[in-house]
């Protein structure tokens, strides 16, 4: 029999994830939660993949003030350290770019929830988490699920085995970046307190 020491799996064709916990965020989600419900009783906001909750208007997070500046620049520190690790991934010296950005806050109570979708047009995608809304002492959670963009690899690839979705759970300043094509869903809302997120994109100039 040959020798398959050598003979190693590679995963191909990646599709990149990254998480980041921004410390000592609680007096800037209080403040973000005060506004985002502030601007949630002013407006009626949109409607997108939400079915039920309440869904901003997408622009620059005016209504959050400073808050909302913080959390866009937040995220395009983000986007550039993952842009570079992609870059560096692939043998190439990390670039710089300009981004186009859009952001939009998102309010679920019990039971509503964000149907499956994705954000074309865009680069990166991604969401900050101000409030889970689950009660205190309660453990589980209502996840953000993100779903394998390669379908017949989902269906046909030992099923049982690989998965083809993964959930995340949030949790007060976490934010979460994928790339804008990755179909992503959140489950009906388990919690009796309010789940208050910012969604956001980044679109590379000159696009794509």
């Amino acid at each position: 029999m040959s020798d398959f020491t050598s003979a190693k799996i590679e995963l191909i064709f990646p599709h990149p994830f990254l998480r980041h916990t921004w410390s000592d965020s609680a007096a800037l989600n209080a403040e973000l939660r005060r506004a985002i419900l502030a601007e949630e009783r002013r407006s009626v906001g949109s409607k997108k993949s939400n079915s039920g909750g309440w869904h901003s208007d997408a622009g620059q997070l005016e209504f959050c003030g400073a808050a909302g500046r913080t959390i866009l620049d937040r995220a395009a520190q983000l986007t550039n350290h993952a842009t570079t690790q992609v870059f560096q991934g692939y043998g190439h010296e990390a670039q710089s770019f300009g981004w186009t950005v859009q952001a939009w806050a998102n309010v679920n109570r019990q039971g509503n929830f964000n149907r499956v979708h994705n954000h074309p047009g865009s680069t990166w995608s991604g969401t900050y988490y101000i409030d889970t809304g689950m009660a205190e002492g309660r453990h589980e959670t209502t996840p953000l699920s993100l779903f394998d963009p390669c379908q017949a690899r989902a269906s046909t690839f030992f099923p049982s085995t690989v998965p083809n979705f993964i959930y995340i759970a949030p949790e007060p300043g976490l934010m979460v970046l994928f790339p804008s094509y990755i179909q992503h869903m959140v489950t009906p809302h388990k919690g009796s307190e309010i789940r208050i997120s910012i969604a956001f994109n980044l679109r590379k100039e000159p696009f794509p």
